[in-house]
């Protein structure tokens, strides 16, 4: 049987909320909650990737393109 521990409910304006215990804190700052009968089961959201992130993002507009990079040749210093 996992382990179990009593909690406090409380009321957060128009919603019920649940003090975690420190010593179960989840990582990161949400969670995905799902319902299973009268059981509430709580498991921390996964953080996306890198490429996953980027391509989440929406393509710029043209105008809001960076301008092409001109690359010039070093000019030579004298040492």
């Amino acid at each position: 049987m996992p382990p179990t521990r009593h909690v406090k409910l409380f009321r957060n304006n128009q919603s019920q909320a649940v003090r975690i215990p420190r010593d179960w804190e989840m990582p990161g700052g949400e969670a995905v909650m799902t319902r299973d009968g009268n059981r509430l089961i709580l498991e921390p959201t996964s953080r996306k990737s890198l490429l996953e992130l980027l391509d989440s993002w929406d393509d710029l507009e043209p105008e809001e393109a960076m301008p092409p990079i001109v690359r010039h040749s070093p000019r030579p210093v004298d040492l």
